[in-house]
Parts: C-alpha cells; sequence; structure tokens
C-alpha cells in the first residue's frame, strides 16, 4: 500500500512539474520571454541596454515602472541588453506570442525588426523610440524633442569653456544617423550663443552602450583639448572621464546620471507620463500610431539642475548670472510650450563650410530633423549638415 502511494506521489509530482515548466518562461535566442497576466493590460519593453545602465535604458525602465504604478490594471515586463537585428526580431515575435498587448522598443536599429512583426500581429500595438518609420495602424514612433535641452546644456558648456579661457568643446555621437547630427548641431547653436569663438569636435564611437568605447572616446576628445565634452551614449562616461582630467563632462538621458563634482548638466528624459499617456490612449483605443514628437510641456525632459527641486552643479554655479537666468527663462518657455525644438532651429543658420542652410525668419520642420535627403521622403533643409563651430567632417551615412 505504501509502495502505491508513493509511485502516486512521485507520478503527481512529475505532472506538476511540467505545468509549471510548459507555464514558465520562454526562452528565445538566450533571453528569457516573460508570461503576461490574465484580465490586465499587458506591456513589454525591450531595452537595448541593461535596465540600471544609469543612462538611457534606466530611464525608460522607470518610465516603464511609472506605468505600472500610475495606470490601472496593467502588467509591464521587460527584456534588458537585447541587440539590434535578428536577435530583436526573434524577440519582439516571442513577446507578440505571449500576448503582449503594447509592445515598445527603445533602440533606433530596432525599427525594422518591429515594423516585420508588426505586420504579423495586427491586433497588437507597437511602439518605436526614435527611427522614421509607422505604418499608421498598429506600429508607431515616438520621440520626443531633445534637441531643446542639449541646446540649452550647449549654451552652459559654451559659457563654461569661455569662462575657463579654452574654447573647445567635444562631442562623443554614437551612429551617423539623423537623430546624432540634429542633437550635435543643438549643442553647437546653443555653445555659440554663449561663447561665439568656441569650436566643437566629434569622435563616432558607434555603439550606444558600451562602457569601455564610451571612456575612451571622452578620453581621446580630452586629450585632443577639449575643456567639455557632451555625450550621445548611454553611460556617464564623459563625466567620469572628466573627473580625472580636471576639466566638464555633460552626461545624458537619466536624471541620476551627473554625480560627480566635474558633471556640469544634463538633458534627460522623463518617460513615464509620456508611456501612462500612451497606454491609456491604447486601452481605450484612441491612439493612432504615426509619429508622435513630443516637447517639453508634457513633462517628458529636463535639464539637470534646473527643474522643481534640483540644484544647480558646482561648475554651473560659477558661470556669469545673466547665462544662468538666460538657461533658466528658456527652461521655463520650454516647459509653458513656449520654446520648442523649432526655436532651436530656426534661421539664420549656417553650416562649418560658410554655407547659409536655414534662412532668417525660417526654421527646421520635422521632416528635416528626421531625414536624410536619400531618405526620399521629403525635406526642404534635411539633416545632413554642421552648424556652424563644428570642426568635424560628416560622417559617411551610406547614401
Amino acid at each position: 500500500m505504501r509502495s502505491n502511494i508513493f509511485w502516486k506521489l512521485t507520478a503527481m509530482l512529475v505532472i506538476a512539474t511540467m505545468i509549471l515548466a510548459a507555464c514558465g518562461p520562454e526562452k528565445v535566442g538566450g533571453f528569457e520571454i516573460p508570461n503576461v497576466e490574465k484580465d490586465k493590460f499587458n506591456v513589454a519593453m525591450v531595452l537595448i541596454g541593461p535596465h540600471d545602465d544609469g543612462g538611457w535604458s534606466q530611464a525608460h525602465f522607470e518610465g516603464l515602472q511609472y506605468v505600472e504604478e500610475n495606470v490601472p490594471d496593467v502588467h509591464t515586463a521587460y527584456i534588458e541588453s537585447v541587440p539590434e537585428g535578428a536577435d530583436s526580431e526573434q524577440v519582439f515575435r516571442a513577446l507578440s506570442r505571449k500576448g503582449f498587448d503594447l509592445v515598445i522598443g527603445t533602440s533606433y536599429g530596432f525599427m525594422d525588426p518591429m515594423e516585420t512583426v508588426a505586420a504579423e500581429f495586427p491586433d497588437i500595438m507597437y511602439v518605436h523610440i526614435s527611427g522614421i518609420k509607422s505604418n499608421g495602424t498598429n506600429f508607431g514612433n515616438l520621440f520626443g524633442a531633445m534637441e531643446v535641452m542639449k541646446y540649452l546644456a550647449g549654451m552652459l558648456g559654451g559659457a563654461r569653456a569661455k569662462m575657463d579661457g579654452n574654447p573647445k568643446l567635444g562631442y562623443m555621437a554614437t551612429f551617423p544617423i539623423p537623430e546624432e547630427l540634429r542633437l550635435g548641431n543643438a549643442i553647437a547653436l546653443g555653445m555659440r550663443k554663449t561663447c561665439p569663438e568656441c569650436t566643437m569636435d566629434v569622435r563616432w564611437i558607434n555603439t550606444w552602450h558600451d562602457p569601455v568605447k564610451e571612456k575612451e572616446g571622452a578620453a581621446s576628445l580630452f586629450d585632443a583639448g577639449a575643456q567639455v565634452v557632451f555625450t550621445g551614449a548611454d553611460t556617464p562616461a564623459s563625466a567620469d572621464v572628466a573627473q580625472e582630467k580636471g576639466r566638464w563632462g555633460v552626461t545624458y538621458d537619466w536624471s541620476g546620471s551627473c554625480k560627480v563634482e566635474r558633471c556640469l548638466t544634463a538633458p534627460y528624459w522623463l518617460w513615464g507620463p509620456v508611456y501612462a499617456s500612451v497606454t491609456e490612449r491604447v486601452i481605450a483605443g484612441t491612439y493612432t500610431p504615426g509619429w508622435d514628437y513630443f516637447d517639453a510641456d508634457t513633462g517628458g525632459l529636463g535639464l539637470y539642475g534646473f527643474m522643481e527641486g534640483e540644484t544647480l552643479t558646482p561648475g554651473v554655479t560659477e558661470l556669469p548670472a545673466d547665462v544662468v537666468q538666460e538657461v533658466r527663462d528658456l527652461v521655463a518657455a520650454s516647459l509653458a510650450g513656449d520654446f520648442n525644438r523649432f526655436s532651436v532651429f530656426t534661421g539664420p543658420i549656417n553650416d562649418n563650410q560658410g554655407n547659409l542652410i536655414v534662412p532668417e525668419g525660417e526654421h527646421l520642420e520635422q521632416a528635416d530633423l528626421d531625414q536624410f535627403p536619400e531618405y526620399g521622403l521629403g525635406c526642404t533643409y534635411c539633416m545632413k549638415w554642421w552648424a556652424e563651430g563644428i570642426t568635424a567632417e560628416l560622417p559617411d551615412t551610406g547614401g
């Protein structure tokens, strides 16, 4: 009798284990695919880097946490450190098969894989951060006017370099895409506003997240003479290396990235309110996927030291009072909706070859910010030029 009971219990345990295994997370390409929660609206996020990278991915992850905490009956999940390309397509497809209702991809190189998967799952909404594509039905593009905060940081960087008697700045750029040219140009325009004699060099590192390459890129710019180095990548490397060199760094993406004494400021994202708004509209059936480009008045953008509850960094407190006040005023104007990305790119604007790109009284449109001419989607002042003051040559964009 005891033997029969033993074997029955063993069989039940085996069956239970098999059931749990079947319901457990699926693995695709080395990535664990999370499950959905029944009777909830399920949101999945795919991150290019670690969720605690101190930059881009951490800002998105905290935005996802905000959604779960502030939108009722929502379950969220994420997969981190997913490479762009074929690996990401497998991940997006696996999340879709699991039954997630909204899938968010947070890197430019996720664009084409998401577009492919969206065509296979028409009942799921896909939102791609940055990029240029949308199908107008279930695959949309979302980004924000970081040009504004980069421009204001450029004003601070130019003023700092001028005050230090070394009118050289540097920009550590990631990939040769319109996003990086427009943000670099925004920095340069701000720099020249407070330091007309300042110049800015550029280093391309061809990665979004690589702490070693980012430190090497920052060191290269400092060693070439830069007094202030900006970054377009994920980690606080520009400020960390600045601390070692006794210069100044401007970090990016996450409000907590500007920690060391030699960090001047950080343009950063606040994705929570933006993601919550998108999620609520998808749930309500009122979200139309397209080209959703938000400004600072949404609460989605910040400049470290100048937002409510923040204090200026030591490097900024030493700057001329009129410069600091002008930046304060423009931050306030941007939050009120009175100063935006088109304000930044209003003519006259010359390129670094002496050509007039944007005439006085004209300004760039959204297509100009997003496009290279070879994309063939139509733009007048296509963002394929470096602004006056940038000493680098244009990168090879493949066009």
